[in-house]
């Protein structure tokens, strides 16, 4: 049978069909900045649909399913946000703290630990459950973590 004979699924029709966005099981800590990023996130997704809303629906679906599937996430992202304050002086590692590590390699690394929807490790965020902060938090400067099988030192929290 030709190809010009079957029935191929078009594009829209398929990304119509989006699977909804995964929604961590870990409990949704957030820092001021990553509230306010979740704020506007929820903004924007509102936005969308609305715009969408507005079009034609069956004829743009793809901008429909994808305004339905953020504004579904970013409504539950943002109903169970728990913001959680720096404390201003910090004496171990934890939420929302900037810690400094050596590594045996001689590097040194800097990072942010910060809820999952604020981590950007490219711009020195990890979230709290990655395996790096999950090996520090509690740490103070000079404890000794170990990371993917290797040591770490805790050497500045700010």
């Amino acid at each position: 049978m030709s190809v010009a004979f079957t029935r191929e699924n078009d594009l829209e029709a398929t990304a119509a069909d989006l699977p909804d966005r995964p929604i961590s099981p870990h409990p949704n800590l957030v820092t001021a900045a990553g509230l306010a990023a979740l704020d506007a996130a929820l903004a924007e997704a509102r936005a969308a649909y609305g715009a969408a809303q507005t079009g034609d629906v069956q004829a743009d679906r793809t901008a429909m399913a994808r305004a339905t599937r953020d504004l579904r996430y970013y409504s539950a992202r943002r109903a169970n946000a728990q913001l959680i304050e720096s404390h201003p002086d910090p004496r171990t590692v934890q939420f929302g703290t900037t810690v400094t590590l050596d590594r045996e390699d001689g590097r040194r690394q800097t990072f942010r630990i910060v809820g999952e929807d604020e981590a950007d490790p490219a711009r020195g965020s990890v979230s709290y459950v990655s395996p790096l902060a999950s090996a520090v938090m509690g740490k103070t400067v000079g404890d000794v973590a170990l990371v993917a099988g290797r040591e770490v030192e805790v050497v500045e929290i700010a």
